[in-house]
């Protein structure tokens, strides 16, 4: 709430979706800097905190794109929305709804899912379910599996897909506590920002055409 990150999140989502940990392009991978920085328990409880910022900067220094129209109808769209709370109720009223969504992204329970989602606890998952109860609160986004499997299908519906396909997601590792995996995440010295699968398989080629012309869409 307050920021405006839904426009550039569409587009950098739709080629980590497309090409998931694919070495520059998917801006979910933390950087060799994280990785190395972050390499204890004191540093892990850090970088959760710090998770709405490596989140809104990685993009812009891993992958930078141009804006796009729809970048600055969002902003416009969200200035004005920002200022009608603070003519109306006051600027304090906003910062609660600004800070309240960086909080929410950091060391927090409902933040766990960024973690949950991609980071390898089991060696051969590289992406996971949660199925515990703040699914209700975060329109489905546990259902990391299946949102990757049917990205078309809307949060509301991803508890079917898993009931058609119970033989095939119940049988995945999967998670039923996001504290945990916060948890499990800061306490074991053999996970880290580094627990990501990575690969290349974009010719250069490839990757400068995609570049030149603004990414997957523009």
């Amino acid at each position: 709430m307050g920021i405006p990150a839904a426009s550039s999140f569409k587009r950098y989502h739709l080629e980590h979706h497309k090409f998931q940990g694919e070495d520059i392009i998917d801006v979910d991978i933390p950087t060799e800097w994280e990785g190395w920085f972050f390499d204890s328990r004191a540093k892990k409880v850090l970088w959760c905190f710090l998770q709405p910022a490596f989140y809104s900067l990685r993009p812009l220094f891993v992958n930078p794109k141009q804006p796009t129209k729809w970048e600055f109808i969002n902003i416009a769209c969200t200035v004005a929305f920002d200022s009608a709370i603070v003519y109306v109720w006051g600027f304090r009223e906003l910062m609660y709804l600004v800070m309240g969504t960086l909080f929410g992204m950091g060391l927090h329970p409902v933040a766990g899912h960024f973690i949950a989602e991609h980071y390898v606890m089991n060696r051969g998952q590289e992406t996971y379910s949660y199925y515990g109860p703040l699914n209700w609160l975060t329109f489905n986004v546990g259902y990391h599996n299946e949102h990757h499997d049917f990205c078309n299908i809307s949060g509301k519906h991803l508890p079917d897909v898993r009931r058609v396909a119970n033989e095939h997601y119940d049988e995945m590792p999967h998670y039923h506590s996001w504290i945990k995996v916060i948890y499990d995440y800061i306490m074991d010295e053999g996970v880290s920002p580094y627990s990501r699968v990575k690969r290349v398989t974009l010719k250069e080629e490839e990757f400068e055409a995609m570049r030149a012309r603004g990414g997957l869409i523009k």
